[in-house]
């Protein structure tokens, strides 16, 4: 190992628990040892150090003990006399490294409490966003697990100009990876140098500011630590699970731009220990050997029109990105884009004019594969319609008609859903709702670049022929701008729409005899296995019993198998053998059965990806649930995050487990231990957001102020006060049986 780079990360190392630990004795004298000290709402503490060493980190007096941690790991800063630093002594200078900025970032919470703004994206001005709370991080995490992001790159510094940045971040977009940004270069930091060229920043972008320091990088290492523990299973303090399970699925890798100081050495030292290399412009020695890392270490300097792909390669990562015939870039990073009223161009729908789009299947003779037709005025004729304008309105629908020999009618409507995010991956374009309530938003930006409504088409018709190509073997999309046209359109799509709603309606578990299996994350989780039936969805909220049966004909080797239900063992439950006999073996023996119905007997498995968490409250004898979105504190004393941790990870709970929105309010919600009936606490923001369908279940079910009867936080906290509330309405949890 370069006895250059060793030399730099110990002495960076060194400087870097010293002013850690200058700093905990300011905070200690000005704050007291017993002063609370965390990150913004997470159940992980500090999560490398809770990570690495299974300790908590609860009180401004534990950050001394891991600071004493952090001073063992240090190896003696090397002489000029003598060699004897190794990789393996620069690796432990990384990790106190880490231990100690975790510290300052945890102190600087506490002193100066909005110098990060704790959101989604940049908020008055303030663009350094800080560590990602629980919410954020299982929102962003789960695109981790189901490889819709492969990894991140951690940024420290800034190219030479904003438009290096642009081009830059840009190529890491398209590539699907998050830019985590941190530290700068002379005073200049990538973030800023974004910014100021109208890049927007945030978690929609994938481009995240996390702080504008060096120490900021816990942030994002932080980050790969909970993806592990929280969807992979890893338990805090194994340490060795952690870092290996990192470098195995996480694909993730530092760029550094200019000059490298000791503490930036460190920080790479550091990152190393995950499997992460660091990939840098400058003339700094390199590590070639493999070892911690899957090929080089160090890699030094690349031009910077190579450092992305040149990194990706290091990395070991494989992208396969398709460039479509469209005049701005395009890949799913760009979904989290908004065009904002001064960047707009053009909209269609929204409520401002009609709008629609509709996927119908028809015989292949029916279909001209590649015809993409406009029908009405393009985007670049606008002008000449004397309408007002910028922004311009016009009327818009979309027709996509496609034929193929494994096509089926009850495919429709999840390939026109595909519509909104493959439309939103297109730079400059944003797509809002389906159906006859979708708003199109073009910008000025995308205009300039030379973007047409034919070009919707052209992206439309490559997708559907690229991801649905089992399915689907002839492809045309003809789109609309004339109104009399669209609102023509509009009148076929409802009785489209009616017919499929009326056909979906009347499926249930009992008329099928084939669900489906969901292993999308097992690749985080390995025990999990999700079981889709007609009446419960997906747990993540995102595939229905329709969706894996149209996966599998697309990818019949994928994460969505057919699973005959086989003799019935126990009806009430909802356990079967033929259901029993897949998990077993999808598990890998790890879980032998699975109760479809229960909650307190056999529960099926989480990743870590549920919507909401159903959890028993012993005392009150009944179900309480919380939704991902919820911060407060729940009756059962725990938050979201912390049941998380309980929950996922692919274990079984029995009293706890993982259930999407939907599942809420299908008849077969927990109906081993009584259904909705049991339900006895709710966040208002839940009841609120489901009271529909939570009102029309209560009737079915004969109490019909059910609805009512649920506490939420405004009445009730904790289980006592729940109890206390269900006495007291009269809830119909206080006439059934026990849950134990």
């Amino acid at each position: 190992m370069s006895k250059i780079i060793a030399s730099a990360a110990i002495r960076g190392a060194h400087k870097i628990v010293e002013r850690a630990q200058e700093k905990y004795e300011e905070a200690v004298k000005k704050f007291g040892k017993d002063t609370e000290v965390a990150f913004p709402n997470t159940a992980y503490y500090l999560p490398i150090i809770y990570a690495m060493l299974g300790y908590p980190v609860k009180k401004l007096g534990d950050c001394g003990e891991v600071l004493e941690e952090a001073k063992r790991l240090l190896p003696p800063v090397p002489t000029d006399e003598l060699w004897t630093p190794y990789l393996g002594p620069a690796l432990d200078a990384g990790m106190a490294t880490f231990f100690a900025e975790e510290i300052i970032e945890a102190i600087r919470y506490l002193e100066d409490p909005n110098f990060y703004t704790k959101t989604e994206e940049p908020v008055n001005g303030n663009i350094w966003l800080g560590a990602a709370d629980d919410v954020i991080f299982r929102k962003r995490g789960v695109e981790f697990v189901d490889g819709t992001a492969p990894g991140f790159a951690a940024i420290l510094g800034a190219p030479p100009n904003k438009e290096i940045a642009v081009k830059i971040a840009q190529e890491l977009q398209e590539k699907n990876l998050y830019v985590f940004m941190h530290s700068d270069t002379n005073g200049v930091r990538m973030a800023e140098q974004l910014k100021e060229a109208g890049v927007q920043l945030g978690w929609p972008t994938r481009l995240v500011p996390f702080g504008p320091d060096t120490t900021s990088v816990v942030f994002a290492i932080g980050f790969a630590c909970r993806v592990a523990m929280a969807f992979g299973g890893i338990k805090p303090g194994d340490y060795m699970g952690n870092l290996l399970y990192n470098k195995d699925r996480t694909f993730a890798f530092a760029i550094t731009f200019g000059p490298v100081s000791d503490e930036w050495y460190a920080n790479g030292a550091g990152a190393i220990n995950w499997g992460f290399p660091v990939i840098s412009d400058w003339d700094i020695p390199e590590i070639k050997p493999f070892g911690v890392c899957t090929y080089e270490h160090v890699v030094s300097k690349v031009p910077h029109e190579e450092i992305v792909d040149r990194a990706i390669e290091v990395r070991g990562l494989k992208v396969t990105t398709v460039k479509l015939d469209i005049p701005v870039a395009y890949a799913p990073a760009f979904e989290g884009e908004r065009v904002r009223k001064d960047d707009l161009y053009l909209e269609c729908g929204g409520g401002r004019t009609p709008a629609v789009e509709l996927l119908i299947s028809k015989p292949l003779e029916e279909v001209e594969d590649g015809k993409i037709e406009v029908i009405g005025p393009e985007i670049n004729e606008v002008e000449k319609l004397g309408i007002k304008g910028p922004p311009y309105r016009l009327p818009f629908a979309v027709v996509v008609e496609v034929a193929g020999a494994n096509m089926q009618e009850d495919f429709e409507a999840i390939l026109e859903r595909q519509f909104h995010h493959l439309i939103n991956y297109a730079q400059g374009i944003m797509h809002v709702g389906q159906r006859n309530i979708m708003w199109l938003r073009i910008s000025k930006a995308a205009v300039e670049k030379g973007f047409l409504f034919k070009h919707i088409g052209e992206i439309l018709y490559a997708k559907m022929r690229q991801e649905f190509g089992a399915i689907v073997d002839k492809c045309q999309v003809t789109i609309y701008t004339e109104e009399e046209k669209v609102k023509e359109i509009l009148e076929l799509a409802k009785e489209v729409y009616t017919r499929r709603d009326e056909r979906i309606a009347g499926m249930t578990d009992e008329t099928v005899d084939v669900y489906y299996s969901c292993t999308l994350c097992q690749s985080f989780a390995p025990s999990h296995v999700c079981v889709i039936t007609p009446e419960r969805i997906g747990m993540c909220g995102a595939y229905n019993w329709l969706d894996g049966k149209a996966c599998y004909e697309i990818n019949p080797t994928g994460p969505n198998q057919p699973i005959e239900k086989g003799e019935v063992i126990d009806e009430k439950l909802g356990q079967f053998s033929g259901i029993n006999e897949f998990v077993k073996k999808a598990s890998r023996g790890k879980v032998e059965r699975v109760s479809l119905y229960s909650i307190m007997v056999d529960p099926m498995t989480a990743c870590g990806c549920f919507e909401c968490i159903a959890a028993m409250l012993p005392s009150v004898n009944g179900i309480m649930i919380v939704n991902r979105d919820y911060l407060g504190m729940t009756p059962s004393g725990m938050k979201f995050s912390t049941m998380a941790g309980m929950v996922g990870g692919g274990q079984v709970t029995p009293g706890f487990m993982g259930v999407s929105k939907h599942y809420i309010t299908s008849r077969k919600f927990l109906i081993a231990e009584g259904g909705l009936k049991r339900v006895v606490w709710m966040p208002k923001m839940l009841k609120e957001e489901l009271k529909d369908k939570l009102k029309q279940r209560a009737e079915e079910l004969g109490i019909p102020d059910l609805i009512d009867k649920i506490a939420d936080e405004t009445v009730a906290s904790t289980e006592q006060e729940v109890k206390e509330w269900v006495e007291k309405v009269k809830h119909p949890v206080l006439e059934m049986e026990p849950l134990m």
